[in-house]
């Protein structure tokens, strides 16, 4: 039995730019929604036309699951379309249109589909719509809010340097920049099978030849993870030097160029101002005390070789980027699921957040507005406590949430770092995006949550 699924969202924009948006680099991995682990493994032919392919794996339940789609006919700015060759249906053809609304946009998706296993597979027609509907809606969601931070901050296109292209914020801000026409090059460390790769190695300050070259700005992500063990001694010096050792190097670097890059968006962390209870911070207060803000401030004056030959620097102070795909989210995941989550120790302590589509919006407002300088409170305007997101997440997951983790087993489990991270309290506003007239798509944790989670309320 054949089904059909249909969803039209009319998108403020004009309709080459919403075409343009679909069929450029890295448009399929930004749409992807981030609940559901999908790959690209492979490539053929030209971006959307007739006869190109596209290789994936997705997972469906526990199981990783081979999806090889073709695409078939085309009108360039109006409609594209594409089949499953290989893949968990028994058949799927989806066909995506482009349509004027005075100017703006209608956006369309059609699907036809069968699903396999004959009546038993029948029995899971409703599971398969409810998924469709989901991933849906976070499509047209995602293209909506993506053109609009384009429209309003994407100014022309740059060719941006990026390390830390792999990460969380790195591997979505890739595709959202290509997106908006921009180009991205990832610094790489280490060595790579690509001759014309921009290499280099952080520790020793060297990179590879032409690294910079035709570069406009330069975003800098790179750092090692400081949620992923326990604070030895040595831990913590390599969290240190990750930072502040490759941040000098490049920024030597940079401040070296005879033509050097217009801006440097550079990652630090709301860890700057270290536990603080409930007093409201913004990009004026000082630092706290601690190892989490000693990295913060050494990270941040790292920077002076570029700021010092005249290079606009913002430093982004990130909050708890929220993704299911990595980070603080991801962890908690597995045990609100399966309904043992709960607050951590008292639960009064205030966690400073941001969606990460707000997130990737506030770098191009940081790459492109020539007002915006210095630290830059990466947060959503409502931050909450403990208590409180763990009642949220667990309202948007249908979860209970009545196993608190007490502040003694916290430390026990995770030492300085529980303290630091799990148990400290830094409620923060982002003042400066505010005064520079930055609009969050997600400023209420609640929304955050179920897009990314893709437990809209209203799909």
């Amino acid at each position: 039995m054949t089904r059909t699924y249909r969803r039209s969202t009319v998108v403020d924009a004009p309709r080459k730019h919403v075409f343009d948006l679909h069929a450029r680099p890295g448009a399929f991995e930004r749409l992807a929604p981030p609940w559901s682990p999908t790959s690209v493994a492979a490539r053929t032919g030209r971006p959307l036309e007739p006869g190109s392919q596209v290789d994936l794996r997705v997972k469906v339940g526990p199981v990783w699951n081979r999806w090889l789609a073709e695409h078939d006919a085309w009108e360039p700015g109006f409609m594209f379309s594409d089949h499953q060759v290989i893949g968990p249906f028994r058949s799927w053809e989806h066909t995506h249109h482009f349509d004027d609304e005075g100017a703006q946009t209608r956006l369309g998706d059609i699907i036809r589909y069968s699903l396999p296993f004959g009546v038993l597979g029948r029995l899971g027609a409703g599971y398969a719509t409810r998924q469709i509907e989901r991933m849906f809606a976070y499509r047209h969601r995602v293209t909506a809010g993506d053109l609009r931070f384009h429209t309003r901050y994407g100014g022309e296109a740059m060719h941006v340097l990026m390390t830390g292209s792999h990460g969380l914020i790195g591997s979505a801000l890739t595709s959202f920049l290509g997106g908006g026409g921009h180009q991205v090059r990832p610094l790489q460390r280490g060595t790579s099978p690509d001759p014309g790769a921009a290499v280099w190695n952080p520790a020793a300050g060297t990179f590879s030849p032409g690294a910079f070259d035709g570069i406009d700005a330069v975003v800098h992500l790179a750092g090692e993870s400081i949620a992923s063990g326990r604070w030895t001694e040595a831990r913590k010096t390599s969290i240190r030097e990750s930072r502040v050792i490759g941040t000098r190097h490049l920024c030597e670097a940079l401040g070296k160029l005879e033509t050097p890059p217009k801006v440097l968006v550079a990652a630090s962390a709301i860890g700057f101002y270290g536990e603080r209870g409930d007093e409201l911070l913004d990009e004026s207060a000082p630092p706290g005390s601690g190892f989490l803000p000693d990295v913060c401030q050494a990270w941040e004056e790292a920077v002076a070789p570029a700021r010092d030959r005249g290079i606009r620097v913002v430093h982004l102070r990130t909050g708890i980027v929220l993704s299911p795909l990595g980070g603080a989210l991801a962890k908690m995941l597995t045990p609100f699921q399966f309904g043992v989550g709960g607050v951590l120790g008292s639960g009064d302590q205030y966690m400073s957040w941001i969606a990460l589509d707000d997130m990737l919006g506030i770098v191009l407002k940081a790459l492109t507005d020539t007002s915006v300088s210095g630290p830059v409170n990466a947060v959503a305007p409502n931050a909450v406590t403990n208590r409180e997101f763990t009642k949220i997440l667990g309202r948007v997951l249908r979860r209970p949430t009545i196993f608190p983790v007490p502040a003694f087993a916290v430390r026990l489990l995770f030492g300085e770092m529980g303290d630091a991270l799990l148990l400290a309290s830094t409620r923060v506003a982002p003042t400066r995006l505010n005064q520079a007239g930055f609009e969050f798509a997600y400023p209420d944790l609640e929304g955050a949550l179920r897009h990314t989670l893709g437990r809209a309320s209203r799909l």
